[in-house]
């Protein structure tokens, strides 16, 4: 049983990755916008980030470190700064943006307004993130996010033409009438966010917190392919139903209210209720996995004591480097910023730094010294290659696509 519970983390990763806030609301516009002409894009990013997950958790688990340790101790200071400095700022934004999202999702449920919500959000996250056991947060999170397959229910309930659906999804063609720089922006900013960095080093640090040994490499395994290839099919059905509700009807996605109400028309009350549920979910996981993630990346390139299971006065800079964090990210929200728009940013800005941060892990993963006899094998390097290549060139054109596109108006 307790093998079962450790795939959550995987479950957790994926939520946190694949459906925080942004994407919630950024899949719900896609799917409003284009239909699923673009969900190619987020089955090419599923395929990417099962890859370099399954090397980041094959390193942590063969060498019981962390992957962010071992690129600054194999590529050297300055080249783990360059990681650290691109993945951190990513991941920060991500963790305003996350806060953001639990006040939204607890604005729907209260009506009260959401910067009312994001001081106690921010001192709920920092409890969490102080005192729960690693495994119940992504047990329980991991459990109460999949309340989001509500999103697949609810398009069954639709009665969607299914051909429609499957053929864009096939054909991946614009709409008449949009274009195609816009398209690619789009493209791009969803391949971003869906191989956002913060996955990796959350994954292979939380391995380590769990203890993961040679003999777990299955379950290793299990929590990377069955995780992030859910996390994908969910915003495949959040972008499948307000394709469904919202294209025929011209009408444009710019709430996360707006993102449940494809539920609500398919199921009422209760679907909607459900929904509103994985919203939290969804986003106080991405909240603690993002703010566990840049205590990580902190602690691992400075090289102090951090992780959930060493007791606070012993990871005092770990644990203060999370406190900052918090802090920091409930001022920037109180200042009433967007914190869709703040993840939007993100996303694009991710996408930049997508190549500091899996050239480092093809390194590594390829290396004997810590890996032994569990080093890459052929089809893992074509593989990686192969997407470094396309993270490559989505680093070079999300700056200019965001520029000429005016963020894809």
């Amino acid at each position: 049983m307790k093998k079962y519970f450790a795939v959550f983390l995987g479950i957790l990763s994926a939520i946190g990755g694949f459906v925080d806030i942004g994407d919630l609301v950024t899949n719900a516009q896609v799917g409003a916008r284009f239909g699923l002409s673009l969900g190619w894009v987020v089955i090419v990013g599923v395929v990417g980030i099962c890859v370099f997950a399954e090397m980041s958790g094959r390193i942590a688990t063969v060498s019981h470190r962390a992957t962010f340790d071992l690129v600054r101790e194999r590529l050297g200071p300055r080249v783990g700064f360059l990681n650290l400095v691109g993945s951190l700022a990513v991941t920060f934004l991500t963790f305003v943006a996350e806060i953001g999202g639990v006040a939204l999702a607890l604005q729907l449920v209260t009506s009260v307004h959401h910067l009312a919500w994001v001081p106690l959000v921010a001192v709920l996250v920092w409890a969490v993130l102080w005192r729960a056991k690693f495994s119940a947060m992504e047990n329980v999170l991991g459990m109460l996010g999949l309340a989001l397959l509500v999103f697949g229910v609810a398009l069954w309930q639709l009665q969607p033409d299914w051909m429609s659906l499957g053929h864009d999804l096939v054909t991946a063609d614009k709409p008449v009438g949009e274009n195609w720089l816009v398209y690619a922006y789009i493209g791009v900013a969803l391949f971003g966010a869906a191989m956002t960095p913060y996955e990796v080093f959350f994954f292979s640090s939380g391995g380590v917190e769990e203890r993961w040994s040679d003999k777990d490499l299955g379950v290793m395994r299990a929590n990377v392919f069955i995780g992030f290839p859910l996390g994908g099919l969910l915003s495949l059905f959040i972008a499948g139903s307000a394709a469904v509700v919202f294209l025929p009807a011209g009408i444009e996605v710019a709430t996360l209210g707006q993102v449940g109400l494809p539920v609500a028309v398919a199921l009422g009350k209760i679907g909607l209720a459900v929904a509103v549920v994985g919203f939290v979910a969804a986003t106080f996981g991405a909240a603690c996995e993002t703010g566990l993630s840049a205590g990580y990346s902190l602690a691992q390139y400075f090289g102090y004591q951090w992780g959930k299971y060493v007791r606070p006065q012993e990871a005092a800079g770990f644990h203060i480097s999370l406190v900052v964090c918090v802090v920091v990210a409930a001022g920037v929200l109180m200042t009433a910023v967007d914190p869709i728009l703040v993840t939007e940013f993100s996303v694009v800005f991710s996408a930049v730094a997508l190549p500091l941060t899996y050239f480092p892990i093809l390194v590594v993963a390829n290396d004997p010294d810590y890996l032994g006899r569990h080093v890459n094998g052929r089809f893992a390097n074509t593989l990686g290659v192969l997407y470094l290549g396309l993270v490559c060139l989505a680093s070079v054109a999300a700056i200019p696509l965001m520029i000429i596109t005016k963020m894809g108006q």
